[in-house]
């Protein structure tokens, strides 16, 4: 790793709110993923069928030495009359992206089948989601994180009708925002911030729930947009 990958995580500096860094563009000139698409029918149709498309969002810049650890997160779409996206309130303690707003998963054990499995297991384990409402799709690009895990995004449709029971060692709060929010490109925001020589970028898509802002940023964020990429596709 050569010195310009010495670098401190956003996370990590003292008193960093990413909420306070300058948006410098919003991708409204974009269009949304039409209504019919979100559909449980649609989605199924669309990963047993691709599109010719690439990931706009890869891997984020190295913030460590320690090996690169494979990681799967499930990216729950749940099939309601509106559907939503089911996300994670990570518990301020944890050692990686404590605090955040997060996909169920972690990093893949030997026991795991796969990272199908690992994705899966992740979400009985963080928030309770049993297998048996979980119809997965297909999976998206790896994206690499700055602290060296590479991440497999499992999409599966979730059946509504399912109980939660979230891990208080990890997760905060569960809660579900509109698929139709997060594929709307206006909504999403553009950062850029510079610190010990390197430029960092990211995307946020902050979502007003009941009061409640639920600041999505970072690598959720990225991995939404690289989901929008695809369905827009």
């Amino acid at each position: 790793m050569s010195s310009a990958d010495h670098i401190t995580p956003l996370s990590k500096l003292p008193n960093f709110d990413p909420r306070a860094v300058p948006v410098i563009g919003v991708d409204a000139h974009l269009p949304a993923v039409p209504a019919e698409r979100l559909q449980a029918g649609a989605l199924r149709q669309r990963f047993e069928s691709p599109p010719a498309w690439e990931p706009e969002v890869r891997a984020e810049p190295r913030f460590t030495l320690r090996q690169p650890a494979q990681a799967a997160v499930l990216l729950p779409l749940v099939a309601r009359a509106e559907p939503t996206l089911l996300l994670t309130l990570r518990t301020s303690h944890l050692a990686h992206h404590s605090g955040q707003i997060a996909f169920p998963g972690g990093k893949v054990d030997p026991t795991d089948a796969d990272v199908v499995d690992a994705a899966l297991r992740e979400a009985e384990e963080e928030v309770g989601l049993a297998r048996d409402f979980v119809q997965v799709l297909g999976t998206l690009p790896i994206y690499t994180t700055g602290t060296a895990f590479i991440i497999t995004p499992v999409v599966a449709l979730v059946r509504p009708g399912f109980t939660l029971t979230p891990n208080a060692g990890e997760v905060a709060d569960v809660f579900e925002v509109p698929l139709s929010f997060l594929l709307d490109p206006a909504n999403h925001r553009r950062h850029a911030f510079e610190f010990e020589g390197v430029r960092r970028e990211w995307f946020s898509m902050p979502w007003q729930d009941a009061g409640t802002e639920r600041y999505i940023w970072g690598a959720t964020a990225g991995m939404l947009r690289n989901f929008y990429r695809f369905m827009a596709a």
